[in-house]
Formats: structure tokens, sequence, C-alpha cells
């Protein structure tokens, strides 16, 4: 599409009661982000209260015709998502305006390839607009979903603001808190938040911003709590935000539950989901497909943020498993099906579900896709350990394209479901404490090891010949199982973002560095190619408040892994008072940390470990005074494991081990303001420098 023009969006779809609409931008360097925000206007152009705006404070409508997806990586920066059920729109809303902002004085400009494209329920893209000259823009306004007649209509807007969010939202009868006014609030209002227990954990989506705490050093996952929200019979109505703010509200992980009444520790708690009598694969698939879906449709929240992606309207859910559905002489028996009632409508998708590692059977997939062809339902859904890779499907199946309804086929990884588990009952909250608590057995019976739910656990048969071809040098470029070892790595460092973004309750994303329209596959190619020549498996980890990316390295020559974060220096200061700054942050960590100066030219820095530069951080500033330092990159180096697969000792649970590590003893530290030091040794210090 081009800027002003207009499409109807019956003329592209018969699928069209919900569509996702996903904005997408690249970088040349992979980094570089945007926020959306989605605004619902009334005949006047105005939204009816602060209500009808959702952003990252406030991403999901109650009616479920608004919910904000979050981010997928691309192959050169990142693609949000949002999913509008069309049907559930109030009557008095007349236009939909999708937006996105830049934050910290960003423009749109620094980004590549700034675009909408918008897909029907069946997930088929219907459009694509491409926005140019966005140079000093730091929001714009994609486009925008309205309605004529009953029909709803797409327009590409391309309008862009040098005011950022608080200037896009309050032309549209806004009325917000700026980032800056918020953030100056938050500190005056955080020591009140933290002495009221019941109250710092309130839901109310436009609440002052609250710090996150740290995560613990150790390995152990997080306990579940009960619901930080109150449900509304319970308390009276609660109080709500006079405005809300665009300063990004962070939330404060759980503490410990409360000490248990058990005798001794070999006292094991009674579980809503009980996983000892689980003996063979097919009692795995059977039980964790009926705890998934009972648990689906008895918590709404997280029914719905698991089917909205795919297309499912915001309505009653009902699930069910083992249904008998006719398919010639031998009828079949999926694993499990989904319906949701809107409007009298349904919304019906068949689930097949794979556990402990089973691979989804081509033949099976095809055959519940053809049959979902011939009851018109809307949707096939597998469920495996597996991770899906962009570009790379974990099952091929044949299309007849000459039916008119088409079925969408969509994939969910085991990872993904203890993911989304873990973001609403630790850091976002449900509907009530039965709900939470219901997700907190389900969580339980996920991390259990002998549910067979534990995600991508196996490095796949390619993964000891190409070890051993690097190590005796005998691995040529163009191997296919290079490839596979490629796929293997990417699906576990998409885990590892996962599981690590559960834990804080951040937006933890894989960088992929590659020119602007790259084929997946060529990409991976390339990287395979690359292994054969170096040896080594590298990624990048873009975690939300952190001040640089994570980089892991894996060195399947020397058998290291190497996790590492490049942070800048300050603008302001002396570099004395820099070193010895990030000294004091580093006060927890690891003594065999690596630190190492970078500076500009091809020339390197001092390096050396925390161990040593504590009493002397001096020693990390080159010795020409006149070298311009750039930043600081810090390393951890360890021992990876060797086998395939997810033993204890196996390389994706080192891999995982130690990106948590670094995390936890190195870069939770970096956000955290310095430890103030005593009267004499800061005139002491100011002298020195």
């Amino acid at each position: 599409m081009t800027k002003g023009s207009n499409v109807a969006l019956s003329a592209l779809s018969d699928n069209v009661g919900s569509v996702i609409v996903s904005l997408g931008w690249g970088s040349p360097t992979g980094e570089g982000d945007a926020d959306v925000s989605v605004l619902l206007l009334d005949e006047n152009g105005k939204v009816r209260s602060d209500g009808d705006f959702y952003f990252y404070n406030n991403p999901v409508a109650a009616d479920g015709s608004v919910q904000l997806l979050g981010k997928t990586p691309t192959a050169d920066g990142n693609e949000d998502r949002t999913s509008f059920d069309l049907t559930a729109v109030p009557a008095g809303i007349d236009r939909i305006v999708v937006a996105a902002s830049r934050y910290a004085g960003a423009r749109f400009g620094e980004l590549e390839d700034v675009r909408l494209s918008l897909a029907d329920g069946a997930g088929e893209d219907l459009l694509r607009f491409t926005i140019d000259d966005v140079d000093t823009m730091s929001a714009i306004i994609f486009g925008e979903l309205y309605r004529r007649e009953e029909e709803w209509k797409f327009r590409a807007v391309g309008q862009g603001y040098d005011t950022g969010l608080a200037g896009l939202a309050t032309d549209f009868g806004v009325d917000i808190d700026d980032d800056a006014a918020a953030e100056g609030d938050g500190e005056a209002e955080e020591a009140g938040e933290a002495e009221k227990a019941g109250e710092a954990a309130d839901g109310t989506r436009a609440d002052a911003s609250v710090p996150a705490a740290t995560p613990s050093a150790g390995r152990e996952p997080l306990e579940a709590v009960p619901s930080p929200r109150r449900p509304e019979e319970e308390g009276g109505p609660r109080k709500r935000a006079g405005r809300p703010r665009t300063a990004k509200k962070k939330v404060t992980l759980p503490q410990v539950v409360k000490n248990s009444l058990a005798e001794n520790e070999s006292w094991s708690s009674a579980r809503l989901f009980p996983v000892s009598a689980l003996k063979s694969d097919r009692d795995r698939e059977m039980r964790a497909t009926s705890v998934l879906l009972s648990v689906m449709a008895q918590v709404p929240e997280f029914g719905r943020r698991l089917t909205a992606a795919f297309g499912a309207p915001a309505g009653r859910m009902e699930t069910f498993t083992e249904v008998t559905l006719p398919h010639g002489e031998t009828p079949r028996r999926p694993d499990g099906v989904i319906r949701v009632e809107r409007a009298g409508k349904l919304w019906t998708a068949l689930v097949e579900t794979k556990t402990n590692g089973n691979a989804l059977k081509a033949d099976q997939v095809q055959a519940y896709m053809d049959i979902a062809a011939r009851r018109g339902y809307e949707a096939v859904i597998t469920l495996s350990n597996d991770v899906a890779l962009e570009g790379s499907p974990l099952v091929d199946v044949k299309i007849d394209r000459r039916r008119k309804h088409k079925v969408a086929l969509w994939h969910l990884s085991w990872a993904e479901v203890a993911h989304q588990a873990q973001m609403l009952i630790r850091h976002e909250g449900v509907g009530n404490a039965a709900h939470a608590w219901l997700l907190h057995e389900l969580l339980h019976y996920l991390q259990h090891e002998n549910s067979g739910c534990h995600g991508f656990q196996n490095m796949g048969p390619a993964w000891v010949p190409v070890r051993n071809g690097i190590d005796d040098e005998t691995l040529c470029q163009g191997d296919p199982r290079a490839l596979e070892v490629v796929e293997s790595w990417e699906r576990l460092i998409r885990q590892v973002c996962l599981g690590l973004g559960g834990e804080l309750g951040q937006k933890v994303l894989p960088v992929q560095r590659a020119r602007r329209g790259t084929d997946p596959h060529a990409r991976r190619m390339a990287l395979a190619d690359q292994l054969c020549r170096d040896g080594k498996l590298h990624a990048e980890l873009r975690i939300e408040g952190t001040p640089g990316v994570l980089a892991v390295s894996a060195d399947l020559r020397t058998g290291r892994l190497r996790t590492s974060i490049d942070i800048p220096a300050p603008e302001q200061g002396y570099p004395l008072s820099w070193a010895k700054r990030l000294v004091r942050r580093l006060a927890d960590a690891p003594a065999d940390l690596h630190v190492e100066t970078l500076v500009d030219g091809e020339k390197s820095g001092p390096r050396s470990t925390l161990e040593r530069l504590r009493p002397e951080p001096a020693d990390m500033l080159p010795k020409d005074s006149g070298t311009r330092i750039t930043g600081f990159r810090l390393s951890l180096i360890k021992g990876m494991g060797s086998s395939r697969g997810n033993a204890e000792t196996g390389f994706i649970r080192s891999v995982d081990g130690a990106v948590h590590r670094f995390y936890t003893t190195v870069v939770a530290h970096l956000d955290r303001p310095a430890p103030r030091r005593g009267p004499s040794k800061e005139k002491e210090g100011a002298a020195t420098a």
C-alpha cells in the first residue's frame, strides 16, 4: 500500500473477524527498538476515556478487542504484533489508530525498513505498508482500522510526530504523565509503595513505577505466589490512577513463600496435577494435554494469551480431549480441541501434542489439517518440546489452495507455555487467587522432571559428528550437519530467552544481525559455514533495561563458554572515576570476571580480572592518557557440557546456566547505583580524579 490509500478488509479475505497487525523495523547493528500503542477513537476522533489507550503499561482490553502480543525477532530487528478482535470492538468506536514510538530521544530515522503488515485470522498476510522519510520522527501513526457502514477498512497513514508517545496520545485526548514526570514522581512514591505490602503488587495498569528486585544468584526457579490482583468482589472497587503514565511500569518479583508446616523435608506437598504415576510417553502426552487445556479454560487470561496470536476471538472457551473425528475409513483422535464462542460464532482449533522430546509426525498433522478444512475449523495447533524457527517449519504439510476455507497451522513449545504462566503469576497478575493457584500448579507440573514438558532438550544427532569434525578439522563447509547444529543452537537460544524473560518479567529477545531482507535459510547457511571455519557458535540477547547486549559464544574446539556484555563509557566525568565506580558496582561479581577496556582505533585496551582490579582500579586505564575510552567489556568464561541431551552435564544445561549466572552476578548489578562511600574516601577520590 501507499501512504493515504485504503482498502476494505472483506475484499482481501473472508476471515477478518480477527486480524493481527505487525509493526516492524530493523537496524544495521540489529539493535534499536520502539513501542507499539493503540488508541480507540469515537466519531469525534478522541478517546472516550484514558482506558481506550493501550500501550506497554495497559496491553490488554477487558473485552478482548485489543491485545498487545509483544515482540518477535526478525533477521535484522523486531516485529511487534497486536491482535484485534473486530467483532468485540464497542459500537461507539469509529476508528482504531495503530502507532509506535521511540524513547530516550531516539528517532525512527536511526532504523531501517519501518513497515506495517496485516494478517487475517488464519495467519495469511493481506497487506504491507512501508513508511519512508522518518528521520526526525519519534512517534508514527502507521495506520488505522475504521468502520464504514458496519464494514472494517484499513488506511495507510504514516503520519509522524517529533514529540514522542506523550505528544501523540495527547492529540487524541489522553491525559497522561510523560516519561520525565513519571520518573520524578516514582522516586517519591517508591518508599510509600514499599511500606504497603498489600498494595505493592496492585494490578492497576497505570500505576507508579516500583523498582525491580534483583534475582537471586541460585539457579532454583522462583516460587509462585497468589495473584497480586484482588477480585472485584473483595474489598470494594479498586482505586484508579488519575492518568496513565508513559514511563514503563516495573514490578517487584515475589519474595520467598511462607514456611512449610511439614515435619521434615521428605514430606511432599499434595499437588492438583500429580506426576508420580507417569511411566510411558502416551501417559505423559494425555496428562499434559488435559492439564494444559483445563487450565486454559478455567483461567481466561491464560487461555486468551495462548490463543490470541492464533486468531482466536475473545469469548467463552471450552476445551476437550481425546475427541474422535471421522477421516475416511480410519477415524482420527486429536489430542485436544479448543472452542471459543463469540457472538454466536465458534472458533475451533485441533491440538496435537508431543512430550519428552518426541517429534511431531507429518502424516498426523496433515490428517488434522484435512479434517479441519472439511469441517470448517480455523486452526491446527501443534505443541511439543521443540521451538519453531522463522522460515523452518517443524512439519511440512500440503495445503489445498483450491479450498475456499483456509486452516492455519500454528506451533507452541512447552517453554512458551511455561513462560506465559510465569509472566502472569509472578509479574502481571490474574483475576483472583484461585486462578493464580491453578497457574502455580500448572507451572509446577510443567517444570517437574517426570512431566516430559521441559522444552527443547536435544541438540540432535548431528551434534556429536559436528563437534568431532571441528575437533579433528575434518568438517567441511556445506556439510548439512553443520546447518542442523546451527538450527538447534538458535532453538536453544530462543528457549533461554523465554526462561530468563519469565523469571525477570522483562522482554528478552535474541538479536539476529543480518542484512535487511536476508532469507532465514540463507542466513543460517552462512552461520553454518562460519561454524565450520572457526568452530564457534555465537548468539546475542537483548534484555530490556540493561545497558548493552549480552553475548554468548560456545567454542567447540576448546570446550569453553564465554558470556559477555559491552557497556559504553559515561558521557561525563573522569576515566579514573569511571573505573572506580564500575569496580564498586561489581562488588558481588565473581572474582574471575574479565574486564577489558575498549578504546578508539585498532589497538586494544588493558584487560585483567576483577580480583586484580579491586585493589587497583586504575590498572584498567590505558597508559597513554590521550587514548579515548569508549567502554568496557565484561566477560565470564567456563567449561561447557559436551553431550547433546538435557543431562546435568550436557551442553544445553551449561549454556542456560552460564547465561543465568552472568545475568544474576554481573548484568543485574550494572543498572543499580554504585554503593555510597564514606565522606573521607569521597574527598580522597575527588582529589585523585
